[in-house]
């Protein structure tokens, strides 16, 4: 889709900041500590490395990877009806020793749910390497009444806006 030749590692790192950061600070903290963990595997390499990592917000409150079903339930529970945030954060380090640092924003607006539409969807997706509970590339597309910003950035990964910041590095 990106039209990129790349690798995919996954970084190592235990996923930890400081407590009461904001949504964006705390995506842009995860996705740096990803990209050098990733550098320090590589050794010399001279390759560029991305980092990213996605939440939910809701209620001043961050979601991420449900460590449960009933975890998984709560937090779908919580977004049913309403209006959150997903928060991706992206470090690119460059092969020529640049850093860019950025995050996208996208607002989405789930249905009311019931108790059993949770349920299903929870056993049937085992949503726990999902922010939030939900991939909204798959099941829980029904999910959504409307989506404000990059679909994309829901999904994981703001390709669109990388691509134009990716650019600005190669210049």
């Amino acid at each position: 889709m990106l039209g990129l030749d790349f690798t995919v590692q996954a970084a190592d790192i235990a996923e930890a900041v400081a407590p009461g950061l904001p949504p964006e600070e705390t995506v842009m903290s995860l996705a740096a500590q990803k990209a050098a963990a990733v550098k320090e595997c590589m050794g010399d390499s001279q390759r560029t490395i991305v980092g990213a990592d996605t939440v939910v917000f809701f209620q001043n409150r961050i979601f991420g990877k449900p460590k449960s079903f009933q975890e998984a339930f709560s937090m779908l529970s919580a977004l049913s009806g309403n209006t959150h945030q997903v928060y991706t954060g992206v470090c690119i380090l460059s092969a020529k020793g640049q850093e860019l640092l950025f995050f996208e924003r996208t607002d989405v607006t789930f249905f009311p749910l019931t108790q059993e539409e949770i349920w299903n969807y929870i056993h049937e997706e085992k949503p726990f390497d999902k922010a939030g509970s939900y991939g909204i590339q798959g099941k829980a597309a029904v999910f959504v009444e409307k989506i404000q910003g990059d679909f994309f950035n829901v999904v994981g990964f703001p390709a669109a806006r990388f691509i134009r910041k990716l650019r600005t590095l190669e210049k």
